[in-house]
């Protein structure tokens, strides 16, 4: 069953939320102007997290071979690119890459759709770090499912889809009945946050064991899983000591 999320109820937001625009302009000026909208390899594969590399704490610049995990024909050879920096940041940069626009801008929707009221709730400075450790904890959650699954651990992963989806974990505790518009069945109508929410993750779940035998790039259904059980984790943390005191569940 398709669900597409295209709003959600604002109702109660007091402020302006600065680092979600901040968050999804970066992304669009990443894409569009150091990946050249996808094209630049060269960049991408560079600052792309490569599980390998992770493990190993070592650069890699090499070919990587990706067979068809049926056959176990080569069908595509990827060229993985010097990375000027520490691999270990690449967890952070990576998650300010996609593969394609349309990856883009379904992450930036979800993102606008429910990062602002997070961040009403949890602040500005709050809400910028809440993002980027959820997103590191997916990517490292990618990285360890690669090798217990015994994955291809040189295919580089990239997206903002790990620390969104720890937005979404955050947004489902602290507005589990909050309205959410959707496109269901070709109508546009209105679901409990909890509704929608919690389809997307029982799909990626489904999605994710579906997938365990894919040796290709494809989704990374481990970060989505992983940066969502962060967010559920770590959401009644971050919101201690803030004007609405502990967590607590809100509408």
């Amino acid at each position: 069953m398709s669900m597409i999320p295209i709003g959600d109820d604002n109702t109660g937001r007091v402020r302006p939320p600065l680092v979600n625009y901040a968050l999804i302009a970066a992304n669009v000026l990443v894409f569009v102007f150091l990946q050249g909208m996808g094209e630049n390899d060269r960049f991408t594969y560079a600052f792309s997290t490569v599980p390998e590399e992770i493990r190993t704490g070592k650069d890699l610049a090499s070919d990587v071979i990706i067979e068809d995990p049926e056959t176990g024909r080569r069908v595509e050879v990827l060229r993985l690119e010097p990375t000027p920096i520490s691999v270990y940041l690449t967890l952070l940069t990576s998650m300010f890459m996609h593969g394609g626009i349309a990856h883009l801008l379904g992450n930036m929707l979800f993102l606008w759709i429910f990062g602002d009221n997070l961040e009403d709730r949890l602040g500005h400075v709050r809400y910028l770090i809440f993002y980027l450790l959820t997103g590191v904890l997916a990517a490292a959650a990618h990285v360890v499912t690669t090798f217990v699954t015994g994955g291809n651990p040189y295919i580089p992963c990239l997206g903002a889809s790990g620390a969104i989806s720890g937005v979404l974990g955050g947004y489902l505790l602290l507005f589990p009945k909050r309205r959410v518009r959707v496109i269901l069945l070709q109508v546009i109508t209105t679901v409990p946050a909890i509704v929608a929410i919690g389809l997307w993750f029982v799909f990626q779940v489904l999605s994710g064991l579906g997938s365990l035998s894919a040796q290709g790039g494809g989704v990374a259904y481990a970060a989505h899983v992983g940066g969502f059980i962060a967010g559920l984790v770590l959401i009644p943390v971050f919101t201690l000591g803030t004007k609405r005191g502990p967590y607590q569940g809100y509408s």
